[in-house]
Protein backbone atom coordinates (compact mmCIF):
# COMPACT_ATOMS: atom_id res chain seq x y z
CA UNK A 1 0.00 0.00 0.00
CA UNK A 2 1.23 3.21 -1.19
CA UNK A 3 -0.98 5.78 -0.09
CA UNK A 4 0.03 7.41 3.20
CA UNK A 5 -3.40 8.10 3.99
CA UNK A 6 -4.83 4.35 4.00
CA UNK A 7 -1.21 3.34 5.42
CA UNK A 8 -1.77 6.01 8.47
CA UNK A 9 -5.14 4.77 8.63
CA UNK A 10 -4.16 0.83 9.02
CA UNK A 11 -0.70 1.46 11.09
CA UNK A 12 -2.57 3.52 13.37
CA UNK A 13 -5.21 0.28 13.99
CA UNK A 14 -8.36 2.39 12.36
CA UNK A 15 -8.86 -0.20 9.54
CA UNK A 16 -11.74 -2.63 10.38
CA UNK A 17 -12.93 -3.52 6.67
CA UNK A 18 -13.19 -2.13 3.35
CA UNK A 19 -15.21 -2.71 0.35
CA UNK A 20 -11.77 -2.69 -1.87
CA UNK A 21 -8.85 -1.36 -0.03
CA UNK A 22 -6.34 -1.20 -2.37
CA UNK A 23 -8.79 0.64 -5.46
CA UNK A 24 -9.33 2.96 -2.66
CA UNK A 25 -5.46 3.99 -2.57
CA UNK A 26 -4.79 3.97 -6.02
CA UNK A 27 -7.70 6.60 -6.30
CA UNK A 28 -6.09 8.72 -3.13
CA UNK A 29 -2.86 8.38 -4.77
CA UNK A 30 -3.97 10.20 -7.70
CA UNK A 31 -6.27 12.75 -6.41
CA UNK A 32 -7.59 14.69 -3.43
CA UNK A 33 -11.18 13.24 -2.65
CA UNK A 34 -13.91 13.78 -0.20
CA UNK A 35 -15.27 11.28 2.71
CA UNK A 36 -18.09 11.53 5.24
CA UNK A 37 -18.84 10.09 8.46
CA UNK A 38 -22.29 10.32 9.45
CA UNK A 39 -23.56 11.53 13.23
CA UNK A 40 -26.59 11.05 15.13
CA UNK A 41 -27.67 13.81 17.00
CA UNK A 42 -29.56 12.42 19.89
CA UNK A 43 -27.61 14.74 23.03
CA UNK A 44 -26.05 18.10 22.63
CA UNK A 45 -22.87 17.04 23.24
CA UNK A 46 -21.29 13.91 21.38
CA UNK A 47 -19.19 12.03 23.85
CA UNK A 48 -15.72 10.21 23.85
CA UNK A 49 -17.04 7.50 22.01
CA UNK A 50 -17.68 9.16 18.59
CA UNK A 51 -13.36 10.64 19.06
CA UNK A 52 -12.37 7.82 17.20
CA UNK A 53 -14.38 9.20 14.06
CA UNK A 54 -13.51 12.69 14.61
CA UNK A 55 -9.75 11.41 14.73
CA UNK A 56 -10.24 10.23 11.47
CA UNK A 57 -11.84 13.28 9.74
CA UNK A 58 -8.55 14.99 11.13
CA UNK A 59 -6.42 12.32 9.54
CA UNK A 60 -8.25 12.57 6.36
CA UNK A 61 -7.30 16.72 6.67
CA UNK A 62 -3.57 15.91 7.09
CA UNK A 63 -3.38 14.28 3.86
CA UNK A 64 -4.94 16.64 1.84
CA UNK A 65 -8.24 15.12 1.87
CA UNK A 66 -11.96 16.73 2.37
CA UNK A 67 -14.16 15.48 5.22
CA UNK A 68 -17.92 15.50 5.54
CA UNK A 69 -19.41 15.56 8.67
CA UNK A 70 -22.75 14.59 8.22
CA UNK A 71 -25.17 15.64 11.26
CA UNK A 72 -28.06 13.40 10.99
CA UNK A 73 -31.32 15.75 11.32
CA UNK A 74 -33.01 13.41 9.64
CA UNK A 75 -32.18 9.84 10.12
CA UNK A 76 -32.02 11.44 13.97
CA UNK A 77 -36.01 11.54 13.55
CA UNK A 78 -36.12 7.72 13.12
CA UNK A 79 -32.96 6.20 15.06
CA UNK A 80 -30.19 3.89 14.09
CA UNK A 81 -31.44 0.38 15.01
CA UNK A 82 -27.74 -0.74 14.97
CA UNK A 83 -26.59 -1.85 18.43
CA UNK A 84 -29.35 -1.12 20.73
CA UNK A 85 -31.65 -3.17 22.02
CA UNK A 86 -34.80 -0.73 21.82
CA UNK A 87 -36.20 2.27 20.28
CA UNK A 88 -34.66 5.53 20.93
CA UNK A 89 -36.41 8.27 22.28
CA UNK A 90 -38.01 10.46 19.44
CA UNK A 91 -36.78 14.06 19.40
CA UNK A 92 -38.67 16.70 17.98
CA UNK A 93 -37.23 19.21 15.27
CA UNK A 94 -35.96 21.95 17.33
CA UNK A 95 -34.35 19.96 20.28
CA UNK A 96 -32.34 17.93 16.96
CA UNK A 97 -31.87 21.69 15.80
CA UNK A 98 -30.36 22.67 18.82
CA UNK A 99 -28.39 19.71 19.64
CA UNK A 100 -26.97 19.84 15.96
CA UNK A 101 -25.06 23.60 16.97
CA UNK A 102 -23.84 22.71 20.16
CA UNK A 103 -22.36 18.98 18.40
CA UNK A 104 -20.71 21.34 15.78
CA UNK A 105 -18.81 23.40 18.31
CA UNK A 106 -16.38 20.50 18.67
CA UNK A 107 -16.01 19.56 15.37
CA UNK A 108 -15.36 23.57 14.65
CA UNK A 109 -12.48 22.42 17.78
CA UNK A 110 -10.46 19.69 16.12
CA UNK A 111 -10.95 19.71 13.09
CA UNK A 112 -8.85 22.51 10.76
CA UNK A 113 -11.50 25.19 9.16
CA UNK A 114 -9.12 27.49 7.59
CA UNK A 115 -7.28 25.38 4.62
CA UNK A 116 -9.99 25.84 2.02
CA UNK A 117 -8.96 22.87 0.22
CA UNK A 118 -9.97 20.27 3.44
CA UNK A 119 -12.30 22.73 5.10
CA UNK A 120 -14.64 20.58 6.41
CA UNK A 121 -18.25 20.36 4.73
CA UNK A 122 -21.16 20.23 7.61
CA UNK A 123 -24.28 19.12 5.83
CA UNK A 124 -27.60 18.48 7.42
CA UNK A 125 -29.58 15.16 6.19
CA UNK A 126 -32.90 16.67 7.15
CA UNK A 127 -32.49 18.76 4.20
CA UNK A 128 -33.64 15.70 1.58
CA UNK A 129 -34.71 13.61 3.76
CA UNK A 130 -38.18 15.66 4.70
CA UNK A 131 -38.56 16.63 1.93
CA UNK A 132 -38.51 12.97 0.34
CA UNK A 133 -42.05 12.18 -1.46
CA UNK A 134 -43.18 8.55 -0.17
CA UNK A 135 -44.13 7.24 -3.50
CA UNK A 136 -41.54 8.24 -5.62
CA UNK A 137 -38.64 7.37 -2.98
CA UNK A 138 -40.56 3.86 -2.66
CA UNK A 139 -40.32 3.63 -7.12
CA UNK A 140 -36.89 5.30 -7.01
CA UNK A 141 -34.84 3.64 -4.30
CA UNK A 142 -36.90 1.07 -2.35
CA UNK A 143 -37.20 -1.03 -5.22
CA UNK A 144 -33.11 -1.05 -4.82
CA UNK A 145 -33.92 -3.45 -1.72
CA UNK A 146 -35.02 -6.37 -1.17
CA UNK A 147 -36.26 -7.44 2.57
CA UNK A 148 -34.11 -10.83 2.29
CA UNK A 149 -31.11 -8.83 2.27
CA UNK A 150 -32.13 -6.00 4.80
CA UNK A 151 -33.02 -9.03 7.51
CA UNK A 152 -29.85 -10.77 7.03
CA UNK A 153 -27.97 -7.57 8.39
CA UNK A 154 -26.76 -7.56 11.84
CA UNK A 155 -28.70 -4.29 12.96
CA UNK A 156 -31.99 -6.08 12.44
CA UNK A 157 -30.73 -10.03 12.70
CA UNK A 158 -29.67 -9.04 16.28
CA UNK A 159 -32.84 -7.40 17.23
CA UNK A 160 -35.10 -9.84 15.77
CA UNK A 161 -33.20 -13.11 17.13
CA UNK A 162 -33.44 -11.85 20.96
CA UNK A 163 -37.21 -11.25 20.64
CA UNK A 164 -37.10 -7.07 20.39
CA UNK A 165 -39.67 -5.29 18.98
CA UNK A 166 -38.07 -3.46 15.80
CA UNK A 167 -40.51 -0.56 14.74
CA UNK A 168 -41.17 -0.01 10.79
CA UNK A 169 -40.05 3.30 11.19
CA UNK A 170 -36.41 1.88 12.60
CA UNK A 171 -36.01 -1.15 9.98
CA UNK A 172 -36.31 1.87 7.47
CA UNK A 173 -33.44 3.60 8.72
CA UNK A 174 -30.36 1.24 6.60
CA UNK A 175 -32.65 2.78 3.35
CA UNK A 176 -32.07 6.03 4.50
CA UNK A 177 -28.38 5.56 5.16
CA UNK A 178 -28.00 4.53 1.80
CA UNK A 179 -29.84 7.66 0.07
CA UNK A 180 -27.65 10.15 2.41
CA UNK A 181 -24.46 8.45 0.46
CA UNK A 182 -26.29 8.66 -3.02
CA UNK A 183 -27.00 12.33 -2.25
CA UNK A 184 -23.23 12.94 -1.49
CA UNK A 185 -21.93 11.13 -4.30
CA UNK A 186 -24.35 12.88 -6.52
CA UNK A 187 -23.88 16.56 -5.26
CA UNK A 188 -20.41 16.37 -3.36
CA UNK A 189 -18.92 14.20 -5.51
CA UNK A 190 -18.54 12.13 -2.48
CA UNK A 191 -16.80 9.11 -2.83
CA UNK A 192 -16.24 7.60 0.51
CA UNK A 193 -18.20 6.21 3.79
CA UNK A 194 -16.31 5.78 6.78
CA UNK A 195 -18.19 4.58 10.07
CA UNK A 196 -18.01 2.37 12.85
CA UNK A 197 -17.64 -1.62 12.22
CA UNK A 198 -21.42 -1.68 13.33
CA UNK A 199 -22.07 0.24 10.14
CA UNK A 200 -20.91 -2.00 7.69
CA UNK A 201 -24.15 -3.53 6.13
CA UNK A 202 -25.40 0.11 6.03
CA UNK A 203 -22.53 1.29 4.22
CA UNK A 204 -22.56 -1.66 1.68
CA UNK A 205 -26.20 -0.63 1.04
CA UNK A 206 -25.11 2.84 0.23
CA UNK A 207 -22.37 1.93 -2.18
CA UNK A 208 -24.67 -0.79 -3.77
CA UNK A 209 -27.04 1.90 -4.32
CA UNK A 210 -24.71 3.93 -6.08
CA UNK A 211 -23.85 1.27 -8.55
CA UNK A 212 -27.06 1.01 -9.31
CA UNK A 213 -27.82 4.44 -9.75
CA UNK A 214 -25.19 5.64 -10.92
CA UNK A 215 -23.29 2.50 -12.40
CA UNK A 216 -20.37 4.23 -11.07
CA UNK A 217 -17.81 3.29 -8.23
CA UNK A 218 -17.73 4.27 -4.36
CA UNK A 219 -16.19 2.73 -1.17
CA UNK A 220 -16.43 2.06 2.14
CA UNK A 221 -14.84 1.67 5.37
CA UNK A 222 -15.37 0.93 8.37
CA UNK A 223 -13.09 1.15 11.45
CA UNK A 224 -13.08 -1.11 14.51
CA UNK A 225 -15.84 -0.69 17.91
CA UNK A 226 -13.25 0.28 20.73
CA UNK A 227 -13.12 -2.02 23.85
CA UNK A 228 -11.35 -1.26 26.88
CA UNK A 229 -8.74 -3.99 28.42
CA UNK A 230 -11.07 -3.81 30.97
CA UNK A 231 -14.28 -5.02 29.34
CA UNK A 232 -15.53 -1.50 29.97
CA UNK A 233 -17.62 0.38 27.39
CA UNK A 234 -15.51 3.29 26.13
CA UNK A 235 -16.27 6.95 27.54
CA UNK A 236 -18.39 5.37 30.66
CA UNK A 237 -17.18 6.93 34.24
CA UNK A 238 -18.83 6.46 37.36
CA UNK A 239 -20.24 9.76 36.76
CA UNK A 240 -21.53 8.80 33.27
CA UNK A 241 -20.80 9.86 29.72
CA UNK A 242 -17.03 11.10 29.05
CA UNK A 243 -18.77 14.43 27.06
CA UNK A 244 -16.96 16.17 24.61
CA UNK A 245 -18.28 19.67 25.18
CA UNK A 246 -16.72 21.51 27.97
CA UNK A 247 -19.68 22.87 29.84
CA UNK A 248 -20.80 18.83 30.11
CA UNK A 249 -17.37 17.86 31.30
CA UNK A 250 -14.39 20.25 31.96
CA UNK A 251 -11.08 20.15 30.66
CA UNK A 252 -9.44 18.55 33.59
CA UNK A 253 -11.86 16.08 34.11
CA UNK A 254 -10.84 15.51 30.58
CA UNK A 255 -7.32 15.32 31.21
CA UNK A 256 -7.87 12.81 34.15
CA UNK A 257 -9.92 10.63 32.37
CA UNK A 258 -6.89 9.67 29.89
CA UNK A 259 -4.60 9.60 32.84
CA UNK A 260 -6.45 6.91 34.13
CA UNK A 261 -6.56 5.02 31.03
CA UNK A 262 -5.52 1.11 32.03
CA UNK A 263 -1.95 0.51 31.79
CA UNK A 264 -3.01 -2.02 28.61
CA UNK A 265 -4.80 0.66 26.36
CA UNK A 266 -2.20 3.40 26.66
CA UNK A 267 -0.05 2.73 23.31
CA UNK A 268 -3.32 1.80 21.75
CA UNK A 269 -5.10 5.08 22.62
CA UNK A 270 -1.51 6.79 22.21
CA UNK A 271 -2.35 5.79 18.41
CA UNK A 272 -6.09 6.25 18.22
CA UNK A 273 -6.13 9.95 20.12
CA UNK A 274 -3.07 11.50 19.53
CA UNK A 275 -0.98 13.28 16.74
CA UNK A 276 1.94 11.90 17.80
CA UNK A 277 3.38 10.41 14.77
CA UNK A 278 3.08 6.16 15.27
CA UNK A 279 6.82 5.65 14.46
CA UNK A 280 7.42 7.82 17.62
CA UNK A 281 5.01 5.91 19.91
CA UNK A 282 6.38 3.00 19.28
CA UNK A 283 9.43 4.51 20.43
CA UNK A 284 8.36 6.42 23.06
CA UNK A 285 6.50 2.56 24.25
CA UNK A 286 10.11 0.85 24.26
CA UNK A 287 12.31 3.87 25.86
CA UNK A 288 9.77 4.79 28.53
CA UNK A 289 10.06 2.20 31.07
CA UNK A 290 7.18 4.07 33.62
CA UNK A 291 3.77 3.50 32.09
CA UNK A 292 2.45 6.91 34.70
CA UNK A 293 4.44 9.15 32.34
CA UNK A 294 3.15 7.50 29.06
CA UNK A 295 -0.50 8.32 30.22
CA UNK A 296 0.53 12.00 31.24
CA UNK A 297 1.91 12.39 27.16
CA UNK A 298 -1.92 10.76 26.24
CA UNK A 299 -3.82 13.32 28.41
CA UNK A 300 -1.84 16.05 27.55
CA UNK A 301 -1.57 15.29 23.61
CA UNK A 302 -5.45 14.00 23.56
CA UNK A 303 -6.34 16.99 26.07
CA UNK A 304 -4.97 19.78 23.44
CA UNK A 305 -6.81 18.02 20.28
CA UNK A 306 -9.85 19.60 22.18
CA UNK A 307 -8.99 21.95 24.66
CA UNK A 308 -6.13 23.07 22.99
CA UNK A 309 -2.39 23.14 24.58
CA UNK A 310 -3.19 26.29 27.52
CA UNK A 311 -5.93 24.28 29.06
CA UNK A 312 -4.13 20.94 28.90
CA UNK A 313 -0.99 22.20 30.45
CA UNK A 314 -3.52 23.99 33.08
CA UNK A 315 -5.06 20.78 33.70
CA UNK A 316 -1.86 18.68 34.55
CA UNK A 317 -0.74 21.13 36.35
CA UNK A 318 -3.67 21.27 38.88
CA UNK A 319 -3.49 17.17 38.91
CA UNK A 320 0.23 17.75 40.35
CA UNK A 321 -0.73 20.61 42.58
CA UNK A 322 -3.84 17.93 43.62
CA UNK A 323 -1.56 14.74 44.27
CA UNK A 324 1.63 16.80 44.89
CA UNK A 325 -0.62 17.42 48.39
CA UNK A 326 -0.13 21.49 47.78
CA UNK A 327 -3.59 22.03 48.58
CA UNK A 328 -6.62 23.24 46.97
CA UNK A 329 -6.68 23.88 43.57
CA UNK A 330 -8.99 26.16 42.07
CA UNK A 331 -8.79 24.33 38.73
CA UNK A 332 -10.99 21.30 40.06
CA UNK A 333 -14.57 20.79 39.03
CA UNK A 334 -16.39 23.21 40.90
CA UNK A 335 -19.71 22.38 42.49
CA UNK A 336 -22.08 25.83 43.36
CA UNK A 337 -24.10 25.81 46.91
CA UNK A 338 -26.60 28.67 47.87
CA UNK A 339 -25.47 29.76 51.39
CA UNK A 340 -29.11 29.64 52.98
CA UNK A 341 -28.42 25.74 52.51
CA UNK A 342 -25.08 26.00 54.67
CA UNK A 343 -25.64 28.00 56.86
CA UNK A 344 -27.30 26.47 59.37
CA UNK A 345 -25.42 23.23 58.44
CA UNK A 346 -25.66 20.26 56.43
CA UNK A 347 -25.19 16.50 56.58
CA UNK A 348 -21.69 15.42 55.21
CA UNK A 349 -24.23 12.38 53.25
CA UNK A 350 -26.80 15.18 52.09
CA UNK A 351 -23.54 17.09 50.82
CA UNK A 352 -22.23 14.64 49.15
CA UNK A 353 -25.07 12.71 47.27
CA UNK A 354 -27.17 16.63 46.48
CA UNK A 355 -23.77 17.28 44.70
CA UNK A 356 -23.73 14.27 42.68
CA UNK A 357 -20.18 13.39 44.19
CA UNK A 358 -21.81 9.64 44.94
CA UNK A 359 -25.03 8.38 43.70
CA UNK A 360 -26.80 8.17 46.96
CA UNK A 361 -26.29 8.33 50.55
CA UNK A 362 -26.03 4.48 51.10
CA UNK A 363 -23.16 4.82 48.84
CA UNK A 364 -21.83 7.74 50.81
CA UNK A 365 -21.47 5.65 53.96
CA UNK A 366 -19.91 3.09 52.61
CA UNK A 367 -17.37 5.13 50.85
CA UNK A 368 -16.38 6.91 54.25
CA UNK A 369 -16.47 3.70 56.39
CA UNK A 370 -13.91 2.54 53.50
CA UNK A 371 -11.99 6.05 54.66
CA UNK A 372 -12.60 6.88 50.70
CA UNK A 373 -13.48 10.42 51.36
CA UNK A 374 -11.22 13.79 52.73
CA UNK A 375 -12.32 16.98 53.39
CA UNK A 376 -9.56 19.62 53.03
CA UNK A 377 -7.08 16.44 52.39
CA UNK A 378 -8.15 15.09 55.78
CA UNK A 379 -9.96 11.59 55.69
CA UNK A 380 -13.86 11.93 57.12
CA UNK A 381 -15.09 8.86 58.39
CA UNK A 382 -18.28 10.51 60.85
CA UNK A 383 -21.24 10.51 58.92
CA UNK A 384 -23.01 11.87 60.84
CA UNK A 385 -20.67 15.15 60.25
CA UNK A 386 -22.81 18.50 59.95
CA UNK A 387 -21.04 20.55 57.60
CA UNK A 388 -20.66 24.26 58.60
CA UNK A 389 -19.56 27.83 57.02
CA UNK A 390 -16.42 28.06 58.96
CA UNK A 391 -15.28 24.50 57.67
CA UNK A 392 -15.15 26.44 54.30
CA UNK A 393 -11.88 28.37 53.65
CA UNK A 394 -12.84 31.83 51.61
CA UNK A 395 -16.11 30.15 50.44
CA UNK A 396 -14.23 27.10 49.42
CA UNK A 397 -14.35 23.31 50.43
CA UNK A 398 -12.61 21.03 49.25
CA UNK A 399 -13.34 17.42 48.63
CA UNK A 400 -11.54 14.35 47.40
CA UNK A 401 -13.63 10.93 46.44
CA UNK A 402 -11.04 8.29 46.71
CA UNK A 403 -8.11 9.40 45.28
CA UNK A 404 -8.60 10.43 41.84
CA UNK A 405 -11.27 12.62 42.13
CA UNK A 406 -11.48 16.42 43.58
CA UNK A 407 -13.87 18.74 44.23
CA UNK A 408 -14.72 22.26 44.66
CA UNK A 409 -17.48 23.11 46.77
CA UNK A 410 -18.34 26.87 46.34
CA UNK A 411 -20.57 28.90 48.66
CA UNK A 412 -22.31 31.46 46.13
Amino acid sequence: MKNKFLQEFKSRGYLNQCTDFHKLGEICEKKSISGYIGFDCTASSLHVGSLLQIMILKLMQKHGHKPIVLLGGGTTLIGDPSGKDSTRKILKQNEIKKNIQSIKKVFNKILDTNHKKTKPLFVDNAEWLTKLNYIKFLRDIGSHFTINKMLAFDSVKLRLEREQSLSYMEFNYMILQAYDFYQLFRNENCILQIGGSDQWGNIVNGVELIRRMTQKESFGLTSPLITLASGAKMGKTEKGAVWLNEELFSPYEYWQFWRNTDDRDVKRFLKFFTKIETSEIEELCKKEKNINNLKIILANEATKILHGETASKKAERTSKDTFGGVGISLNLPEIKIKFEHIKNGINILDLLSNSKIVSSKSEARRVMANKGIKINDVIETNDKKIIKSLDFNEKILKISFGKKKHFIIKII
